[in-house]
């Protein structure tokens, strides 16, 4: 049975790297054939009758592992210069205002539909207002340098600035003043722990001789993020501003202590970095939506009774996205329909606590909203032309 295991493993990861390197020709978002994959593995050992452990408790493991690499990786790939200020402005207030305006629309209608309290309803809409980095990065990699970068800053940022929100409005029972003013304490504590954590973690890559060294950085920033989960920390920005020191070293090499890390050695050893977090990435990600497809029940996919706020759920992203865009003059073509939801619309969804639940916020309408929005991106990449293809610098 292991060794049955082991070649089932081998042959669905392999297919997802197929998935992967053909995504920029098919134009099929990889998460579509992952899920797909996951759900014929799924009926092929029900079909044979092949008895399967309950894999439920590793889809948030994996969930969380893989957004902490995939928004490492991100901000790795991010410049921030002077030049750059205006446009990382912009960026975030199109990713943070949208999310903002469809969370307490989509909180209203949970309220009157669902028969529940306005807090409860913004705590299940959430999930639905952040945009997936975990799909819309690699789906962004063939575009132009600027949308890759527009799309890279955007999502790591949605994925952020969301969880920020979800968790501020599910841990506090009453929103007052005492509760802001906590919440502001938690963000100048995490911004403390990046700094000396960033710092500390810059200088044992740069001194590290032993020819393992990329591993235990790598899981110093995952136990890093964890600890600071328990203290209900705002964990993804240490990981951003960790990865964008770490890409912006030539930036700051001017900076005396910058120059004891020896910055130009250290570019080397940050790019072998990069080249290992985004090969394991890939492997968390691509194991997490192909686990994520191979739980859904047949009965899950097709539930009537959610399509219909599955429907208004995905229009309502793409109009409030629309309009933003337009706001702030941003070319509309293909970034309007790069807004998947995805992971980490999952693990929220996943970390509701019971009591604030409701009934019309359920798995169904999780895999309904993932699936149509990674449609509509799919739409557009494939209706977007061959001149927006990544730039080479």
């Amino acid at each position: 049975m292991t060794i049955l295991i082991i070649i089932a493993l081998s042959i669905l990861l392999l297919l997802a790297y197929v998935f992967d390197i053909t995504a920029s020709k098919t134009k099929i978002p990889s998460v579509i054939l992952l899920l797909l994959l996951g759900f014929v593995a799924k009926l092929i050992t029900d079909n044979l009758t092949i008895t399967v452990p309950n894999l439920n408790p590793i889809l948030p493991i994996l969930g969380t592992i893989g957004l902490i690499l995939i928004v490492l990786e991100g901000s790795l790939e991010l410049e921030l210069n002077k030049s750059k200020f205006s446009f990382v402005r912009k960026t975030s207030l199109i990713s943070f205002l949208p999310m903002l305006l469809f969370s307490f629309g989509l909180a209203f209608a949970f309220q009157y539909f669902g028969n529940t309290t306005f807090k409860i309803g913004l705590a299940n809409a959430i999930p639905f207002a952040i945009i997936s980095s975990a799909i819309a990065i690699p789906s962004a990699q063939n575009l132009i340098s600027r949308d890759k970068e527009f799309i890279t800053y955007e999502s790591s940022l949605s994925d952020i600035f969301g969880v920020i929100f979800f968790n501020f409005i599910t841990l506090n029972d009453n929103i007052g003043t005492k509760s802001v003013g906590h919440f502001l304490l938690e963000i100048f504590v995490i911004l403390l722990i990046s700094f000396i954590s960033t710092v500390a973690l810059a200088f044992l890559l740069s001194k590290i001789k032993h020819h393992i060294k990329f591993a235990p950085i790598i899981l110093t920033v995952v136990l890093i993020y964890a600890v600071s989960k328990i203290y209900h920390l705002p964990a993804l920005i240490f990981i951003l501003l960790f990865g964008i020191f770490l890409g912006n070293l030539d930036e700051i090499k001017h900076i005396k202590f910058v120059q004891r890390l020896k910055p130009d050695i250290l570019n080397g050893e940050v790019h072998k970095f990069k080249e290992l977090t985004t090969e394991i990435a890939f492997l968390v990600r691509s194991l997490f939506f192909l686990l994520f497809g191979y739980l859904i029940q047949a009965s899950e996919l097709m539930n009537v009774e959610t399509i219909g706020w599955a429907l208004s759920i995905t229009v309502a992203i793409f109009l409030i996205r629309l309009l933003f865009l337009k706001l702030f003059k941003q070319p509309m073509k293909p970034i309007l329909f790069i807004a998947p939801r995805g992971l980490i619309t999952i693990l929220l969804f996943l970390t509701i606590p019971v009591s604030q639940s409701i009934d019309v916020a359920n798995k169904s309408l999780v895999i309904q909203v993932i699936i149509l929005t990674a449609l509509v991106m799919m739409f557009g990449l494939m209706t977007t032309n061959n001149k927006n293809k990544v730039e080479t610098k």
